[in-house]
């Protein structure tokens, strides 16, 4: 489907498959770092489809947003200003999509569950703690989930630039600007405290048998990613728990950054988000 975007000024594709029998759940999935202009993740590497067939619930899968987190940028994505890239992604999944799959696919505005591997993982317990109304159910698979803790915006330029040149000033402004922290899960959980399901996941960084054909140098990298991804997860895990929050975990003692480590954990919490949504 093209959806409309007044805020982004363009059409965002998104990919959806309605529920099998008229139900109006939700099931909003959010892609990684890298994200394509041509199809979402959760279809291309993982069939997010075929695993929720049959399912009352309508999967909803965005195209695009690479290096965005989902986020409404203060500026151009980029440094090419020469043809800027008009990020205002929160706004379109929380503002405007919602009108558009109640009116074509029966999908209540207040029913909705959201997940979201790596970066989609971040944007997906940040959007549900915001958006509470929105979303009932959220679910990081590997997400970053301490993004102002030291050393990690360092990271996260480094990530932004080698994605496709993104200047993570332009998404919340200055390293001292209020906005980062207010879009730093650790900092941003408040909101989950009546979600009927919060569930975070990430693997110890060590390669399963799965991940046996997998090129030495992408190893290693995908060991380390999941390696910061499980201290993140780890860290907002035990404030969310103290602060109240009823929270899912999950630390397989295998698993690196990878879609069989992704994939795994969507077919892992089928049964969960079908329970939480009444969507079997």
């Amino acid at each position: 489907c093209d959806v409309w975007s007044p805020s982004m000024g363009r059409n965002i594709t998104v990919q959806v498959q309605p529920a099998a029998r008229g139900g109006n759940a939700g099931f909003y999935l959010l892609d990684g770092l890298r994200a394509t202009q041509h199809t979402s993740a959760w279809v291309n590497d993982v069939n997010a489809a075929a695993t929720f067939n049959n399912s009352n619930i309508t999967l909803v899968m965005p195209i695009g947003g690479a290096g965005s987190f989902y986020a409404d940028w203060n500026g151009p994505a980029t440094y090419d200003l020469d043809n800027p890239v008009n990020y205002q992604w929160e706004s379109f999944l929380t503002n405007e999509l919602p009108a558009y799959l109640q009116q074509h696919f029966g999908v209540a505005r207040n029913n909705n569950a959201v997940a979201g591997l790596s970066m989609g993982g971040t944007a997906a317990l940040n959007l549900a703690a915001r958006y509470p109304h929105q979303f009932r159910q959220a679910l990081s698979f590997s997400g970053y989930l301490t993004t102002t803790a030291p050393g990690a915006q360092t990271l996260m330029r480094m990530a932004l630039w080698d994605a496709g040149g993104f200047n993570l000033n332009a998404m919340y402004g200055s390293m001292v600007s209020p906005r980062r922290f207010e879009n730093d899960p650790f900092f941003n959980m408040d909101g989950l405290r009546g979600a009927d399901s919060v569930y975070v996941s990430a693997g110890s960084g060590v390669p399963a048998r799965e991940d046996s054909g997998i090129l030495p140098q992408h190893l290693a990298s995908a060991m380390l990613l999941e390696g910061i991804s499980h201290v993140s997860t780890r860290a907002w895990s035990a404030k969310a728990m103290a602060s109240g929050i009823n929270v899912h975990q999950d630390y397989p003692a295998t698993g690196i950054h990878n879609w069989n480590q992704f994939g795994w954990q969507l077919n892992k919490t089928k049964p969960l988000v079908l329970d939480t949504m009444n969507a079997w």
